[in-house]
């Protein structure tokens, strides 16, 4: 009898030690997620003003002046409100400055980024039938502006862009979406046409 007494028992402390389970006591909170964004489909049209350059720009986006005291009058934002993202594009007569100084200020406003940064990536643009030449900046990392470039005919004409998340520096959550909009930044360069009209 003692046996089966001992026999029961310990099949029930088994029973109930195989009953709680080590992974129910431990409580593991759910991994940080975000949130799937439904990219709009790829269509563009035509942006021609008075400025001496004209382009292509995504349907999602919108134009407007640069609002900032300084601007001049061919700087342009190009906003993307449902990305919360705007491309700044700034342009300059080279008759007043020399190109080497333009080049140099671009690079080390690109080279700011790099506080933060873990590298970054220089892409040569070359369009020689239409005159457009220059450098994209791939800055890695999470720094405010990860894409800014800058195109020129080396004579008469220079634009500087820069791209800016109006959300706090977190690429993890906006790699996706900056991918998405290089591919538009590449449009606007491959359809840049400079203009012979003067300011």
């Amino acid at each position: 009898m003692n046996y089966i007494k001992t026999f029961g028992l310990l099949f029930t402390m088994l029973f109930f030690y195989q009953c709680t389970d080590d992974d129910e006591d431990t409580f593991s909170p759910k991994p940080r997620g975000y949130y799937r964004i439904a990219f709009p489909e790829k269509k563009y049209r035509l942006y021609d003003s008075v400025c001496p350059y004209k382009f292509e720009y995504p349907v999602y986006g919108k134009i407007e002046k640069d609002p900032h005291a300084l601007a001049e009058p061919c700087w342009i934002n190009l906003q993307f409100p449902y990305f919360r993202a705007t491309l700044h594009i700034s342009y300059k007569s080279i008759k007043d400055k020399k190109i080497a100084n333009l080049i140099e200020d671009t690079r080390e406003l690109a080279i700011k980024h790099q506080i933060k940064s873990i590298g970054m990536e220089e892409t040569v643009i070359l369009r020689d039938s239409v005159k457009v030449y220059g450098l994209i900046y791939d800055i890695e990392g999470n720094t405010a502006s990860s894409l800014q470039f800058y195109v020129t005919d080396s004579t008469q004409h220079f634009i500087r862009g820069a791209l800016y998340f109006n959300v706090r520096p977190n690429i993890d959550s906006v790699k996706i979406v900056l991918q998405f909009l290089r591919e538009d930044v590449i449009k606007f360069i491959k359809t840049l046409q400079w203009k012979d009209n003067k300011l």
